[in-house]
């Protein structure tokens, strides 16, 4: 082990004022850290209260939505249009129903078949209007709502009617003759029912999708159209020739205007969220 030389007395005057140099340097160092200290103190204390102010303000701050669709749930659109004919309709012979005075007193002349039915401004009534490719098979609330399909006057009311998969279709005989129900399917059961006046509705529910005619087999000119269908995006057109296809989530859609005696036509249409648009449909038709 090694032991240094033991230095010199130190004279006291020295001593003294080395003392006095030394607390002066404690107490500027003392100085000189509480100061410091206090002003980290603050730092800290303000940044975080500035982080804390700015996370506040972020928690109830609106949330800027104009670039984002992931705020807002997503709306789903609409289609309407118009389907209108270009040409001279085929023309037709009144219905004879001298053979049923029951049925031919409901009509002050003899009515027209209804396969080709026309209104104002060239307006094309009983076109089925559908999205054929686009929408997925759904289960909606209208599969829980009874269609009405009426006989009454020889005829049935409404000459074309749209369902979906599992919704029924009550057909009521309100004539004082007997009808029968015939749908003639092939993708589902076919079937013939007798329905004499008075008996309850004879219900109809198919699962598959298909077009179906429907007729009597007493009154040959008694004849419908049912359309079913997997979703809930089809429309009939009205008198004025207008329908409607709502509630569509934003997609790439292609939609179908078919008419029993006209053919079919199809356009392709984008929707986005909470769009409404246009789309019309015109049938060339030939009076032969």
């Amino acid at each position: 082990m090694e032991f240094s030389a033991p230095s010199a007395p130190v004279p006291r005057e020295a001593t003294v004022a080395t003392l006095t140099h030394l607390q002066s340097f404690s107490a500027l160092f003392v100085c000189l850290t509480v100061g410091f200290l206090s002003a980290f103190v603050f730092s800290v204390s303000h940044s975080g209260w500035f982080q804390l102010r700015n996370a506040n303000a972020m928690l109830f701050a609106t949330p800027n939505t104009t670039n984002s669709g992931s705020m807002n749930p997503v709306s789903n659109g609409t289609i309407t249009g118009k389907v209108t004919y270009e040409g001279t309709p085929k023309k037709y012979k009144p219905i004879d129903m001298s053979a049923e005075p029951n049925c031919a007193k409901f009509y002050s002349s003899s009515p027209m078949p209804e396969v080709s039915v026309t209104g104002p401004q060239n307006s094309l009534q009983n076109v089925i209007v559908f999205i054929s490719q686009g929408a997925p098979d759904e289960n909606s609330s209208s599969q829980s709502q009874v269609i009405h399909l009426n006989q009454r006057g020889c005829r049935y009311t409404p000459h074309v009617t749209s369902v979906q998969t599992g919704q029924e279709v009550w057909v009521q005989n309100d004539d004082v003759v007997t009808h029968s129900v015939h749908p003639m399917a092939h993708m589902n059961a076919e079937w013939n029912r007798s329905q004499p006046p008075g008996t309850p509705p004879v219900v109809i529910r198919y699962d598959q999708p298909e077009f179906i005619k429907v007729k009597c087999e007493l009154h040959s000119w008694m004849r419908g159209v049912l359309a079913v269908f997997k979703n809930s995006h089809h429309s009939v057109t009205d008198n004025t020739g207008a329908f409607s296809l709502p509630d569509l989530p934003p997609g790439n859609y292609t939609v179908t205007a078919w008419h029993e005696l006209y053919g079919t036509q199809s356009k392709q249409i984008t929707i986005t969220a909470g769009d409404n648009k246009d789309l019309d449909f015109v049938f060339h038709v030939t009076p032969y």
